[in-house]
């Protein structure tokens, strides 16, 4: 089943700080904050929502397919989707802007401060849902303002099942754009603190945003994540990981595992924990695209994990 990725391109600039932002940040200064940190590792990654659950779902052997826009400086994300085997059809060059970049600097507790700059990327609404062929599953992931609006809508129209995916933007909108959204969706996913921004943007409480639709996920991060789904509160466990390395994409890689899970007919447990299994995999690795288990290993993972097969 081909799986439509509507969300961001970006390059990321990754940053290590050895301390803590908490230990550097003087709570009585915050109103003259002038902070330098140094980082002394820096890698350039590839990166961004769409291009990360897309790396992630074909790793579980699902076919994806990017709609999202690039920059003049796109050429080296086009030969890695190639390579990956990955479509480039619906994905845009936009040749007055640069490709997305995120600038992100992750300190001892893994707490991250991140600059964006969001180019090319908002110029997403350009691009159509009508144009990618024969859709069954599709999510709504950050990108630009009214490209975000544009596919929710063209999803809807079309019948086409969707999760609205706000992330980090989701301070863009109202909380009556938000509750559109929540309406235009099947399912909702969000972390602990978005789910916070949500409902507080809303009025609405976890239970009655879950009541319109056919599934709520909140990942709570080492605390696992939460499904409210059929009138159930499913907890699905965190994965311990092999190692603790960079949590950037770990979100990304969770959105992979639902969707290969909804894909797939699994049930709601499995579908969580297969997504809890592939954002463990991804924190024990730089950057949201350098990890490769095989289809194989994965399996296996999940098995030690959870005592069975998926």
């Amino acid at each position: 089943m081909t799986t439509l990725i509507c969300g961001s391109l970006a390059f990321d600039s990754i940053m290590s700080f050895g301390g803590r932002f908490s230990e550097e940040i003087l709570p009585d200064q915050l109103h003259k904050v002038n902070i330098a940190f140094l980082v002394p590792t820096l890698r350039r990654e590839f990166g961004g929502c769409a291009g990360n659950i897309a790396y992630n779902l074909k790793l579980l052997g699902g076919e994806p397919r990017i709609m999202a826009t690039i920059g003049q400086d796109g050429a080296a994300y086009f030969e890695r989707l190639e390579q990956l085997n990955i479509s480039t059809q619906n994905i845009q060059t936009i040749a007055s802007s640069y490709t997305a970049q995120a600038f992100i600097t992750t300190d001892a507790d893994n707490n991250q401060i991140t600059a964006f700059h969001p180019g090319a990327m908002m110029f997403s609404h350009h691009n159509k849902v009508s144009d990618a062929g024969p859709i069954k599953l599709a999510i709504v992931a950050p990108d630009g303002r009214d490209g975000m609006l544009q596919h929710a809508k063209d999803c809807a129209e079309q019948a086409i099942p969707f999760i609205f995916d706000p992330g980090q933007g989701l301070p863009m909108f109202n909380g009556a754009e938000l509750e559109h959204f929540i309406d235009l969706a099947t399912y909702v996913a969000v972390n602990d603190y978005e789910a916070e921004l949500l409902m507080e943007r809303t009025g609405l409480n976890l239970q009655q945003i879950a009541q319109r639709v056919s599934a709520l996920i909140v990942t709570r991060g080492e605390l696992g994540a939460e499904i409210f789904t059929n009138n159930q509160h499913i907890n699905i466990p965190a994965v311990t990981p092999e190692r603790i390395v960079d949590p950037t994409g770990c979100g990304d890689a969770f959105r992979a595992g639902i969707l290969f899970g909804l894909s797939n007919g699994y049930d709601w447990p499995t579908t969580g924990r297969l997504a809890s299994l592939m954002g463990s995999i991804k924190i024990a690795h730089q950057g949201g695209q350098n990890h490769a288990p095989s289809k194989t290993e994965i399996s296996t993972r999940f098995e030690e994990a959870f005592g069975y097969r998926c």
